[in-house]
């Protein structure tokens, strides 16, 4: 009978884990999905901003400025980004594996006792 509540508990255990962990995919999933899509905005609205600005160019030199200015700021702006998502997909990583350390103790304490 112990041992059967042992297992009855050790599976509620587990289930607890398994809930938490959807909770923190979808909430990081989340945060992903909304950085990438502000990233997509601004970097549209800089596109386009550029683009303006090529058009009223009156001078060669002036064009290649401003593509210039583009480039090195959409350069900047993708490596910023990159870390940033670097930063967001690791945290993800450690907050979705968190709680299954506490049931690999577990189940290396309860393999131990037997």
């Amino acid at each position: 009978m112990q041992q059967f509540d042992h297992m009855q508990k050790l599976g509620k255990d587990n289930m607890d884990v398994a809930m938490k962990t959807v909770g923190t995919v979808q909430k990081s999933v989340q945060a992903i999905a909304i950085e990438t899509a502000d990233y997509a905005k601004r970097s549209f609205e800089q596109g386009s901003a550029t683009l303006e600005k090529l058009v009223g160019a009156r001078t060669l030199d002036k064009a290649v400025e401003i593509q210039t200015d583009y480039l090195r700021q959409a350069y900047e702006g993708f490596v910023a980004q990159s870390t940033k998502m670097g930063e967001l997909y690791a945290s993800f990583a450690r907050e979705t594996f968190k709680p299954f350390e506490g049931v690999a103790a577990r189940t290396t304490t309860v393999s131990a006792a037997r």
